[in-house]
């Protein structure tokens, strides 16, 4: 196995890094090595076109070559075409490698003990239970954006110069202390801007000290699944709900107990009265079918889940986004005996490239949840931590909310609007004004991946709720999204919604 301690360089670059190479094998002459190790890098990509090699000095000072040695590996790769070199520039990887030099032998002569070596056969690794149960979750698509494409915010209309002039500000001002890092669960005046934000917007109930940051709501349904759950244990999930979390507690080998929701969520009467380890919920707005659960759900909730002995968590993850009535507080914010863990993401509210988010942990939980982030992710990185910290405490993540919510409540209106005048008897949207998406029932009996194929082929989508259930039958149902898309788009989007359906 080799290890590479060279970054890939721009043209202009003026300094290299030390290259490691293979081990020099004994009978094998150093001339000989030090060519065949420089053309397999090339060869297989590592060392890329008009990446800069070291000079002959400092290879020479690194390997205890003479430097003879080394001027005549380089000639022989130059005459070969794998590298080129001027007086000032030093010696490059050339920029378009002869064709007939990606065509060789992946072996290189300086690991061929004899010319009679039996080839290799690379035996399959073991994976463990928990690798042959993790599924690949889809991430964004970098596609064009589009009617009616679903759980995005209008990237457009981020304050990008803002947030620029904001991280430049932060650059400039780094201490050695935000050079070092932070403690696992983040740095603390973010945590404390968060608690605040939490408990006056969301009526939830937390110190900083209880705050996390992480990477987003499925970094801490990772990390809730290996704090709590064993193999075997059983999880409830509502259905149809979020795929991450069925993802998540799969990989965590759990036995998962789909549960069906109504027009209020999770129905309670269905939960198991024992042997639950955890219930997954979107109380606030229930994905995918947009509903919110009321007072006495809730209250209902919280009084099962302290006569099983089950924790809930429960993901928050667009509630800022209501269009009308005042704003439901979180369901943690209810809880008074620490079984709710709670869980928010920055990325629906700013963008998704930021990967922030956050989890507030019932103080029982807090220890391992520290132990294991300082095991994988360590802490969420400092600088965007300082830029959120800033764009939050003066004011801009407020002022982008109440702008945010005018723009998208203008948008649903636009969309229901063109959806009872365009497909009438086709699609009933419905009456849901809160998310990033919403749902609109198909009529006349029509099949909604018909429908969604008929869609796609007009450039438009649209996404069958039935791809978000664990089993069992529901109504043809579709997700439509409107946050990303302008006026112009959603009127696009309804009209070829009227021409393929009908």
């Amino acid at each position: 196995m080799r290890y590479f301690a060279w970054t890939t360089f721009m043209p202009k670059s003026p300094t290299t890094f030390e290259l490691t190479l293979s081990p020099r094998h004994a009978g094998v002459p150093a001339y000989r090595w030090l060519y065949a190790s420089l053309r397999e890098e090339i060869l297989s990509g590592r060392l890329r076109p008009e990446a800069r090699l070291p000079s002959t000095r400092d290879l020479a000072h690194q390997y205890g070559l003479a430097r003879g040695t080394i001027v005549n590996a380089f000639d022989q790769l130059k005459s070969e075409g794998y590298v080129a070199g001027s007086i000032g520039s030093g010696t490059r990887v050339t920029k378009v490698l002869p064709e007939k030099l990606l065509h060789v032998a992946s072996r290189p002569l300086a690991h061929a003990s004899s010319a009679n070596s039996a080839p290799h056969t690379q035996k399959r690794p073991t994976i463990s239970a928990s690798g042959r149960s993790a599924k690949l979750f889809p991430g964004y698509e970098h596609r064009p954006i589009r009617a009616f494409r679903a759980n995005l915010p209008a990237l457009n209309l981020f304050p990008i110069a803002l947030w620029t002039k904001i991280t430049t500000r932060r650059l400039r001002r780094m201490s050695r202390s935000h050079l070092m890092g932070c403690e696992p669960l983040g740095y603390l005046p973010l945590r404390q801007t968060v608690a605040d934000y939490l408990t006056t917007a969301r009526g939830v109930r937390c110190v900083p000290e209880q705050v996390a940051i992480v990477s987003g709501v499925q970094e801490a349904l990772d990390l809730t699944a290996r704090v709590l759950l064993n193999p075997r244990d059983r999880v409830c999930l509502e259905n149809p709900g979020y795929p991450g979390a069925f993802l998540a507690f799969q990989a965590a080998q759990a036995r998962i107990v789909p549960i069906r929701v109504d027009e209020e969520g999770i129905e309670i009467r269905r939960l198991p009265s024992r042997n639950v380890r955890l219930v997954y919920v979107t109380p606030g707005h229930q994905f995918p079918l947009g509903t919110t659960m009321g007072l006495a759900r809730r209250l209902q909730l919280l009084q099962w889940a302290r006569k099983s002995g089950a924790m809930i968590f429960e993901d928050d993850y667009d509630s800022e986004y209501r269009y009308s009535g005042r704003p439901i507080p979180a369901l943690q914010g209810l809880d008074a005996s620490g079984t709710v863990l709670y869980a928010g993401s920055f990325s629906k509210v700013l963008f998704p490239g930021l990967r922030m988010g956050y989890v507030v942990i019932p103080s029982a939980l807090l220890p391992s949840f520290e132990a294991l982030l300082s095991l994988t992710s360590r802490h969420a990185p400092m600088l965007e931590q300082l830029v959120l910290t800033d764009f939050i405490a003066e004011g801009h993540f407020a002022r982008h909310l109440r702008r945010m919510r005018e723009v998208y409540a203008e948008r649903l209106s636009v969309l229901l609007d063109e959806a009872r005048s365009q497909l009438a008897g086709l699609l009933e949207i419905s009456n849901v004004e809160a998310g990033l998406q919403t749902v609109g029932w198909l009529c006349r009996g029509i099949d909604a991946e018909a429908a969604a194929t008929a869609a796609a082929k007009r450039d438009v989508d649209v996404t069958p709720l039935q791809r978000y259930s664990q089993g069992g039958s529901m109504p043809d149902g579709l997700q439509l999204g409107f946050a990303a898309l302008d006026v112009k788009e959603i009127r696009r989007g309804i009209r070829d919604l009227a021409v393929a359906w009908s």
